[in-house]
């Protein structure tokens, strides 16, 4: 008898789940199975099938079975190689090809009865059959790759979704109406604009129109059928306007007003192009399902949107919909140029299934113009797809022809399905083309003569499905006319309403979530604010976060440092600079406003001075031991991000923006590592208000100052921040007590306003026996912009201003020297300068002859030309390193000697 004769009678669908199986774990298979698998795969170890087959005893009809199963997963494997999703170019050859004779089939087999075609949910059928079914699941206008997935779960599930219809779509006429309905208002709206603003910019969505349809179809099945409450999408500029009024519902009265330059209708607002502004909009659909739907504003940095849509996301799943990510749903939109080229695609797909950052999918959605600004696609990615970084998370990518509309929705849908059944990322690669240059006004042909000639001959899309739809009788040839005339009827009316408009207007984004904010002024940031806090309650506060909870054993560093805590307020009564931090944290969740802190390694700090989680030494069970204040009204979340700078600042600006009430926090490792996400400072952080109408309270730690840790990790780049400074967008401060740490926390949720914090935090200061804060310094006061020295005024010939640790290095040279006439004055807060009560402290030393400001950075470095541009008071002069390349030298000895020579030259007469 065969090895193998019990094949004869096993059913083939039952063959093939094992063969899956076996694929993802072969251990998991029983054991004659998985020899028998082993042997086949062995025989096959070239992908044909023509090696010697001697030694594997099998049936001949099951063999043949067995290669049908092969030929089949060859088509899920590979099929997305040779489908038709290119409506402007030939597909570059690759090999194997899926010729059944590298599967071991020939001409001979092709009307031979298998039951193989089983898995493709047939009946018994031919070859030929089982081919064609074949051929229009996996290689016509929808190509999927999905077998490296290797979850069992969501690749049966994948199998069976494209099954149905051969995935291919069964629309209802109506349907199909409503979807030439979508696509006729996005190509005659670039059509009006073609003609009416001929050359000007506007990104135009022409080669890629299907995107409107297909964001129609998603939102409404997303909101009707899964009860999506709410959309985040993030999108670049291609397409961008299209979206805004045709999605969007933006009044096409004001986008004409921006096209024609208009000037806005306030003076202190300088406003962004059109093809960079967001919209927030309710929107009630035929079934009574009322939505929110949100449209990111984002800057010429293509990709950073993406981060920016994540954490506004989380932020609504946590606040909005109590966890429920089922609620909402983020959308990405790329270019494919840019989701291949951009390191923060990478990093927010890294942080996808992160315990603080994940968001429950995300459906990503490439506009593939197949090249960048002039740049061929072959010169910009080593992949064969520019989606391939969806790998990194094995997520399914479906690469759809752009010119098949229908072909774009049912992907969509599919996508759609599949995020809100397994919560995780997919994407859609739509390939289509770009039909004008990067601008309206390039001439693509300089660098791609051929494909724009291919593009010239390019019917568009509505046409394309136009055509298709009269041929199966749905439509006559009048109906389309009819829907175009209607649309540029309305186009023309508005087009003619804005003449009548003087200026343009910029409605806020996300205008119901601020509600109740004000915007605010230079002044109104200087303004005065309670932010003390009662003894009796930091006492408890204290407590709770110096008590070993019950049953819990923890470390004994551990707690050491609880007890530390309980001497420190009930004892020494000298706080330092973690149990300021404690004491803000907690006071305000007692007061209702929720904290969430990110970054690398925040849970325990990087200098370990924070210890915000503590871990059971026998479990490993974490606890927030100030989440476990029953007087709380608000939630601490804190967690440790992966090594991203860009991606995760980006998530953290985005969780800010959707939630004003949390104090929400970003704290670099080192102060320098802000560098890696300067494209948030710069487009966001420091200008979105000025651009968008948009507020932000996140708050940026970053460890600053000079204890001979090299180059790199002494300055957190003071200079660039306060660069960025303009009239009243940020804050900027330098603290050097714990106290008054707590209270610039305390007064950046207190506020009616909100405005990004930049805070240089220190590192030795985090111990330091000086920097340390009495609890009356806490119970009493507010923030201090600016510290006075306590020596004599009329002894003083010198006034020394520095800011941060600098000044305690200062401190100790004076006391060793008893130069009591240098008095150091602290400014806490570099921006705004509060010239006021700096001017009242210079007016108490009368005496004063020198006006110094001193620094350990290099000249060209640190606040020194901020103060020289800033500081109008009086002539400043400095004392610091000279100019140098780097922030510091790496010897320790070389880095001593110039940091004596500093300080010594502040006390030289």
């Amino acid at each position: 008898m065969d090895r193998f004769s019990f094949l004869n009678t096993v059913h083939t669908g039952f063959i093939e789940e094992l063969y899956q199986q076996y694929l993802i774990d072969p251990d998991s298979v029983e054991p004659s199975w998985k020899s028998f698998f082993q042997g086949y795969d062995l025989a096959n170890s070239d992908y044909s099938l023509e090696n010697d087959e001697s030694d594997i005893e099998i049936p001949q009809q099951v063999y043949k079975e067995f290669k049908v199963i092969e030929l089949i997963n060859g088509y899920r494997t590979r099929g997305h190689l040779f489908t038709q999703t290119n409506p402007v170019r030939s597909r570059r050859p690759y090999s194997p090809t899926l010729a059944i004779e590298n599967f071991g089939l020939g001409k001979d087999d092709l009307n031979s009865i298998f039951n193989a075609g089983s898995i493709l949910g047939l009946q018994p059928t031919t070859l030929s059959e089982i081919i064609r079914h074949c051929e229009r699941i996996y290689c016509d206008s929808i190509g999927i790759e999905y077998m490296f997935i290797r979850n069992p779960e969501e690749i049966q599930w994948w199998q069976k979704r494209l099954n149905e219809n051969d995935n291919h779509p069964n629309y209802e006429n109506s349907t199909k109406k409503y979807i030439l309905s979508k696509l006729n208002q996005a190509v005659t709206f670039e059509q009006f604009l073609q003609t009416k603003y001929v050359g000007q910019k506007r990104f135009s969505l022409e080669g890629g129109e299907t995107l409107i349809p297909a964001l129609g179809g998603l939102f409404r099945i997303a909101a009707e059928e899964f009860d999506v409450d709410e959309f985040v999408l993030g999108m670049a500029h291609r397409g961008r306007l299209n979206t805004l009024v045709n999605i969007f519902r933006k009044p096409i009265r004001e986008l004409f007003n921006e096209f024609d330059g208009k000037d806005y209708d306030e003076d202190d607002f300088d406003g962004d192009v059109k093809y960079h502004l967001g919209s927030t909009i309710k929107k009630t659909l035929k079934s009574n399902k009322q939505i929110t739907m949100n449209l990111v504003p984002n800057p010429s940095h293509l990709e950073t949107v993406g981060a920016v849509v994540e954490g506004i996301a989380r932020a609504k799943i946590e606040d909005d919909y109590q966890g429920n990510s089922s609620k909402i749903l983020p959308v990405v939109i790329h270019g494919d140029a840019a989701v291949a080229g951009q390191g923060i695609v990478y990093e927010l797909i890294q942080m996808s299934k992160l315990k603080g950052y994940s968001t429950g999918g995300t459906v990503h959605i490439v506009v593939n113009n197949q090249i960048g600004f002039t740049t061929n696609y072959l010169d910009a990615r080593s992949s064969t797809y520019c989606t391939d970084v969806a790998k990194v998370t094995l997520s399914p990518v479906l690469h759809v022809n752009a010119d098949d509309v229908e072909a774009v929705t049912h992907a969509v849908l599919m996508a759609l399905d599949f995020r809100m059944k397994f919560k995780r990322d997919v994407f859609i690669d739509l390939l289509g083309y770009r039909k004008y240059g990067h601008n309206e006004g390039d001439e693509p042909r300089f660098t791609q003569p051929i494909l724009y000639k291919a593009i010239a001959k390019q019917p568009n899309p509505r046409d394309i499905y136009n055509e298709r739809l009269i041929k199966e009788g749905v439509i006559d040839e009048a109906y389309l006319p009819s829907l175009i005339e209607d649309y540029r009827n309305l186009l023309e009316k508005e087009f003619n309403r804005s003449k009548d408009d003087s200026a343009s207007k910029v409605n806020p984004f996300m205008s119901n979530v601020w509600s109740g904010f004000m915007h605010q002024d230079l002044d109104g940031l200087l303004l005065s604010v309670g932010t003390k806090y009662p003894k009796s309650k930091l006492e408890k506060i204290a407590r709770i976060v110096s008590t070993v909870p019950e049953g819990v054993k923890f470390l004994r560093k551990t707690e050491r440092i609880l007890k530390d805590r309980e001497k420190m307020v009930f004892e020494s009564n000298k706080m330092d600079w973690s149990m300021g931090e404690i004491f803000a944290f907690g006071s305000l969740l007692e007061e209702g406003f929720n904290v969430r802190i990110s970054g690398q390694d925040v849970e325990r700090g990087t200098f370990s001075h924070r210890h915000a989680i503590l871990r059971d030494e026998i479990s490993s069970k974490k606890f927030n031991l100030l989440n476990s204040n029953p007087k709380n009204k608000g939630v601490m979340s804190i967690y440790n991000s992966s090594l991203s700078e860009y991606g995760v600042l980006g998530f953290d600006y985005g969780y800010a923006m959707a939630a004003p009430n949390t104090l929400t926090i970003w704290e670099a490792q080192f102060g320098d590592f802000g560098n890696g996400a300067q494209i948030m400072f710069d487009q966001y952080i420091s200008a979105a208000e000025d651009k968008w109408k948009q507020q932000n309270g996140i708050v940026i730690l970053l460890p600053h100052g000079y204890e001979g840790q090299g180059s790199e990790h002494s300055s957190a780049r003071m200079e660039r921040f306060l660069q960025l400074c303009a009239n009243d967008n940020m804050t900027v401060a330098d603290c050097t007590t714990p106290a008054n740490f707590f209270h610039l926390l305390r007064r950046q949720m207190k506020r009616n306003f909100r405005k990004p914090l930049i805070v240089f935090t220190p590192k030795s200061l985090l111990r330091h026996h000086l920097a340390v804060s009495e609890m009356s310094d806490f119970t009493e006061g507010e923030f201090q912009e600016v510290i006075d020295d306590t020596v004599a005024p009329d002894q003083v010939k010198r006034l020394v201003f520095c800011t941060g640790k600098f000044y305690f290095d200062l401190l100790e040279e004076r006391n060793k020297n008893g130069r009591n006439d240098v008095a150091l004055v602290r400014i806490e807060q570099l921006f705004p300068l509060h010239e006021e009560k700096i001017e009242k402290i210079i007016g108490r030393y009368t005496n004063a002859e020198d006006y110094i400001w001193a620094q350990e950075e290099p000249r060209n470095m640190g606040a020194w030309s901020y103060m020289l541009q800033r500081f109008e008071l009086k002539d400043l002069k400095v004392r610091s390193r000279k100019y140098y390349a780097v922030p510091a030298a790496g010897s320790s000895t070389r880095f001593k000697l110039r940091q004596r020579r500093v300080i010594e030259s502040v006390f030289d007469n």
